[in-house]
């Protein structure tokens, strides 16, 4: 089954006052938006149609913000279910119960996504006090109702060096899953983002980790593309493996199986980075994902570093960190990418 994911941020509320947040970033936070129902309706249509047109299986991924304070956050669970789409949550921990949770099991949810961003003091001072404790207290609740856990943290100065031991306490908390992605600066805060050699040593220590934990209970997702640097590196990965084609292979799926739908209908290649094709509430998503706006994230010879590594079809790394470190450009090399650095 071919899967096209749609992270779908119903609205701006939320709980917590994290460090790295895109809504607080904007300064959008004086009035929090959030989508209506009869823009709900009008969005899910067009996911419905874009699902016809393109033969593919919509995967929605209902985040905010927090979606759960949305008041038709429950409406519009059912009405994805009645449809028949694929969705989890990306939220908070403070209102989940064994009620809430049992109740997104019955309207389809597979997954539940929290965040833990260091260990108790960092994760705390990263997002908010409690935070840490209402996280680990959540995934028992969460999965006794049969939905799974992910657990992901965003990796920056501030943490890098307790990724490894976070994996340590994720595991003892029995999460299902485990992945982290890299903070995105701006050109302001630059500083935030660690070192090519940091965050090789980083992914060392946590591939360290996994082997100690593989055949365990917690899937560890190396879904941050770097990963496959790091393996090609070790010789458990090779390019010349696969066919000498045109076909992109993996790595970033901005521009290829993914869109991002913020409250008020924009749609984004990718929400990391100022990537807006059209909006979901008066454009057919089909013809924006198949159209020139959207083209222009997909040319992947326009990659300054990547387009001269034989991993281009396979890593590209973070377009999104290279757009907020360069200062717009997508296209730049991505500041934590070592190959080649000396």
């Amino acid at each position: 089954m071919s899967y096209f994911s749609f992270q779908w941020h119903i609205t701006e509320e939320c709980d917590q006052r994290c460090k790295h947040c895109y809504i607080y970033a904007l300064g959008s936070h004086a009035k929090f938006k959030s989508t209506s129902e009869s823009q709900m309706d009008r969005i899910l249509s067009n996911i419905e149609t874009f699902a016809e047109k393109s033969n593919r299986t919509p995967y929605i991924y209902l985040t905010g913000g927090d979606p759960v304070l949305h008041p038709q956050f429950w409406n519009l669970l059912e009405k994805i279910h009645t449809k028949g789409f694929r969705t989890a949550i990306l939220g908070n921990p403070f209102h989940v119960t064994a009620e809430t949770a049992g109740k997104m099991a019955v309207l389809g949810v597979v997954k539940y996504q929290l965040s833990l961003d260091g260990l108790k003091d960092t994760h705390d001072r990263i997002r908010q006090a409690g935070s840490y404790d209402a996280t680990m207290e959540k995934i028992p609740v969460l999965q006794s109702a049969g939905l799974q856990v992910a657990i992901m943290a965003t990796v920056s100065k501030w943490n890098v060096k307790e990724i490894p031991l976070l994996i340590d306490e994720v595991v003892k908390a029995n999460a299902d899953i485990f992945a982290f992605a890299r903070y995105c600066p701006s050109v302001k805060d630059r500083e935030v983002c660690c070192s090519p050699q940091e965050y090789r040593e980083m992914l060392a220590a946590c591939d360290k980790q996994f082997k100690k934990y593989e055949g365990g209970n917690t899937y560890f997702s190396k879904k941050e593309h770097l990963w496959t640097l790091f393996d090609y590196e070790n010789g458990r990965f090779d390019p010349d493996s696969y066919p000498d084609d045109e076909i992109v292979y993996g790595g970033c799926n901005c521009g290829n199986a993914h869109f991002t739908i913020l409250s008020d209908g924009a749609c984004y290649a990718c929400r990391r980075m100022q990537s807006n094709v059209g909006n979901a509430l008066t454009d057919d998503l089909y013809d924006l994902f198949t159209g020139e706006k959207m083209d222009r994230y997909r040319v992947y010879e326009k990659f300054e570093k990547c387009s001269k590594c034989p991993l281009l079809r396979f890593c590209r790394g973070c377009p999104a960190v290279a757009f907020g470190y360069s200062g717009g450009n997508m296209y730049a090399p991505d500041p934590q990418c070592w190959y080649g650095v000396k």
